[in-house]
């Protein structure tokens, strides 16, 4: 049986907005402070209202929260911005305490919530891994049996004996990452933590995660806005909204219900009510809708193609008008683009309907975004945007009897398009 990591049960917590009470020190002498002087108050939310509260109005943070993590268990964490993730990670950690509920433990716990506090710009390398090490509470003979492991993990063993003033932003973090990874404890907690240094960095950060996970046995909380990486490390994941659970499970679906794609796409969409986020767009000419022919959704079998129509409408005369649809993945990733390679041209008052036909029959089975595009193209090569509406179509490709010889696709791994299998030169005679 597998042992209890750690037990949330009815956990809450109850701030009042703009109101001192915080739950630590250092914020409510900050907030004390500026309201003996009459100043905005430093832990206040600024330009943004929580369903219309005004300042000394209660606001739930997190509302009857419940979980359990097993040993071992790599648990992602996700919800916008806002949704009590950083909250409950801050009470996890013993930061702040819970108005409401218990939380046990089972084990010595790492954090990672801000990588590199408690460094001192006037203080060597060396000296800070010592002072870090402390804080975070290694002894002294752990740190000096660790030592070499941490410098040579941060890839700073020119620098260790330079102060940390002098470090660039890279640098720093890398440093205090090393320090808090080689924390030995049962249960590590992670927020945004993996976004640290250069690329090469960030990869042997995500390899060191896995490992404490799956070889250490290790219990891991992350917590992150990066699907990726909540995908390659974790095996369960929740999604906080407005201080409440909303999901509980798989990864993938765990995704979808955060990226808001747990329903049905209309077989038309009326592209007029999406508001458009890309800057410099044309008011002369708009995508009308969208409409998947031959279905009443936007669904398909594996190896089929994707037919639909396009409605566009113009104030102006428009010539050498081009259109594409970029395809991402449900969390935006990027997959590909689908190109109309005839440009055409539109009229004043006029509106045009233009059937097309996608050949996606290499993608997997999964949930994918369409993101139209029209643009214009100059006869000297140069091109501008037109309309722009950011995945406006969700659609979803069901698999079929014999695909992959009916094994199912490891989307996290294998990725999201299944190319043709790899020739044996040796039996094709060449």
């Amino acid at each position: 049986m597998e042992k209890t990591a750690i037990k949330i049960e009815n956990v809450s917590k109850e701030y009042r907005l703009g109101a001192i009470g915080g739950g630590t020190l250092k914020g409510d002498l900050q907030s004390f402070w500026a309201k003996l002087r009459h100043k905005e108050d430093p832990n206040a939310i600024i330009g943004e209202e929580k369903d219309g509260l005004s300042k000394g109005d209660k606001f739930m943070a997190l509302n009857g929260v419940s979980f359990e993590v097993k040993k071992g268990e790599a648990l992602g964490i996700i919800g916008h911005n806002g949704a009590g993730k950083s909250t409950l990670l801050k009470l996890l950690c013993r930061v702040t305490a819970p108005s409401g509920g218990s939380i046990a433990y089972d084990g010595r716990i790492a954090s990672m919530l801000e990588v590199g506090t408690g460094f001192h710009p006037e203080l060597t390398g060396r000296e800070n891994v010592y002072m870090n090490g402390a804080i975070l509470g290694m002894t002294k003979s752990e740190i000096d049996k660790k030592f070499d492991e941490i410098v040579k993990f941060a890839e700073m063993e020119k620098f260790i004996d330079t102060p940390v003033k002098r470090y660039s932003s890279g640098m720093y973090v890398k440093l205090a990452f090393s320090v808090a990874a080689h924390l030995d404890s049962e249960i590590m907690i992670m927020d945004e933590v993996l976004a640290v240094g250069d690329m090469a960095f960030q990869k042997k950060c995500l390899d060191k995660m896995r490992d404490a996970a799956q070889l250490e046995g290790r219990t891991v909380l992350y917590v992150s806005h990066n699907m990726n990486t909540i995908r390659q490390l974790c095996n369960r994941c929740i999604v906080l909204s407005k201080g409440k659970v909303i999901f509980d499970g798989d990864v993938e679906d765990a995704i979808e219900v955060y990226m808001g794609q747990g329903v049905e796409t209309p077989a038309k969409v009326d592209l007029t009510t999406i508001k458009r986020t890309q800057k410099g767009l044309s008011d002369g000419i708009k995508l009308k809708s969208i409409k998947v022919l031959d279905s009443d959704i936007w669904k398909i079998k594996v190896g089929d193609k994707l037919r639909f129509s396009i409605e566009v409408e113009s104030t102006q005369d428009f010539t050498d008008i081009g259109y594409r649809s970029r395809l991402t993945a449900v969390d935006g990733s990027s997959i590909s683009v689908l190109l109309a390679p005839n440009l055409f041209n539109c009229k004043a008052g006029e509106k045009l309907t233009i059937p097309l036909e996608a050949d996606v029959s290499q993608l997997v089975p999964g949930r994918y975004c369409l993101t139209p595009v029209l643009y214009g193209v100059n006869p000297y090569g140069g091109w501008q945007f037109y309309d722009h509406v950011e995945k406006a179509v969700t659609f979803e490709v069901e698999t079929k009897p014999g695909f992959n010889e009916n094994m199912e696709w490891e989307q996290k791994w294998w990725g999201s398009v299944k190319l043709p299998e790899i020739i044996d030169l040796r039996m094709s005679g060449e």
